[in-house]
């Protein structure tokens, strides 16, 4: 059984995750767990035990009432949805609830982050995709006829990323959906010969056991050579693997993942390396 999980703060992308977590859900017979993150304060139980009980039984009953009316929706029928709340605050805890849930995928709408919000706070999504063993699709805009036809699997080809491509070339075949890998050449240090890259690709191809189609893309940087040839290509859903790097290295090396999660418009699964 197929399960996917949605961090959910009832805003219109938490709907829009919800609507295209029924659509794969619907297809391939799965279930759906939503997981609200009440996140409150240290001073809310800085009370007696009378006291906190009671104020967190509260909060809880108006996180239900919310479910109630953030589910009822004209395609949420038919489909098993559990809900769970919790008084989480820091999003890597998403991985308790992924290992004790079974889940498969974690689906979150985001609207993204910029300027020093990007640098210094980052969005939920840009925090989800760092700290996740289970693989994250991003979704910025609802998007009520959702198919996936083409994915591309963008990669440096290094052979740590093939686990990441395995399970994406999985996931493609959930949904009959075509898989193109895509190489970004750029300028500068990491600027390869066309008999580089085909060496390159080949070796890698070989530890994988199969031959996808590949795409060469020039650009002046990776994430930007994503961008443009998926906008220009009729891509549905652009996947890549993600190091999950934290701390200095994160702040100083970045994450091409969390950097698409934050600028794409189109879906992004990620999947950690």
């Amino acid at each position: 059984m197929y399960r996917i999980l949605i961090p959910v703060d009832f805003s219109d992308y938490s709907e829009y995750a919800l609507e295209i977590a029924c659509s794969i859900a619907r297809e391939m017979n799965g279930q759906i767990v939503l997981l609200h993150m009440m996140g409150l304060s240290e001073s809310v139980y800085d009370k007696n035990e009378a006291q906190e009980y009671k104020e967190a039984m509260y909060y809880m009953g108006l996180s239900k009432k919310r479910f109630k009316s953030f589910l009822d929706k004209p395609y949420t029928k038919g489909i098993k949805i559990t809900e769970i709340v919790q008084n989480y605050k820091v999003f890597s805890e998403l991985d308790n609830v992924s290992r004790e849930q079974n889940i498969d995928l974690i689906i979150m709408g985001s609207q993204g982050a910029k300027g020093l919000d990007e640098v210094f706070v980052g969005s939920n999504a840009e925090k989800v995709v760092r700290t996740s063993e289970v693989p994250v699709l991003v979704v910025k805009s609802p998007n009520p006829n959702f198919k996936i036809k083409r994915i591309v699997f963008a990669s440096d080809f290094k052979v740590e990323g093939l686990e990441a491509l395995k399970k994406t070339i999985n996931f493609s075949k959930l949904f009959s959906a075509e898989l193109l890998l895509l190489y970004v050449n750029t300028p500068g240090n990491k600027f390869l010969r066309t008999l580089e890259i085909e060496e390159k690709i080949s070796e890698f191809q070989d530890k994988l056991g199969t031959n996808l189609k590949v795409i060469v893309y020039d650009d002046y940087n990776v994430e930007l050579g994503i961008l443009n040839y998926c906008t220009h290509n009729k891509v549905d859903l652009i996947a890549l693997p993600t190091h999950g790097r934290k701390g200095l290295p994160h702040f100083l090396m970045g994450s091409i993942g969390e950097d698409l999660a934050n600028h794409s418009t189109l879906p992004v699964l990620t999947i950690k390396m």
